[in-house]
């Protein structure tokens, strides 16, 4: 009697490597799933995004938007960096 688990001669046939491909999706597939949903959480909390109303942003967005040029942009910057840090927080030192 001949089944799916033997070919002709008795031995298995050409077939048969298409297991290690399922197994190598399988594991791929799991892989790709854990790191889509349970390993992002363990990466630790994400960088908050910047306060848009923060004097840096605003002096970025201007500059970008061609309100300023680079002269103008690189001393304002100073003096932001001066009172309020490259973190943007505020605080007079």
């Amino acid at each position: 009697m001949q089944t799916l688990a033997h070919f002709a001669d008795g031995g298995p046939g050409p077939w048969i490597l298409l297991f290690p491909l399922i197994w190598a999706a399988v594991v791929i597939g799991g892989i790709t799933l854990l790191r889509r949903t349970v390993w992002r959480g363990r990466r630790g909390p994400r960088r908050p995004a910047a306060d848009d109303n923060s004097p840096l942003t605003v002096l970025g967005h201007r500059f970008a938007s061609g309100e300023i040029d680079e002269d103008e942009y690189w001393r304002r910057l100073s003096v932001l960096d001066e009172q309020f840090g490259r973190t943007g927080k505020g605080g007079a030192a």
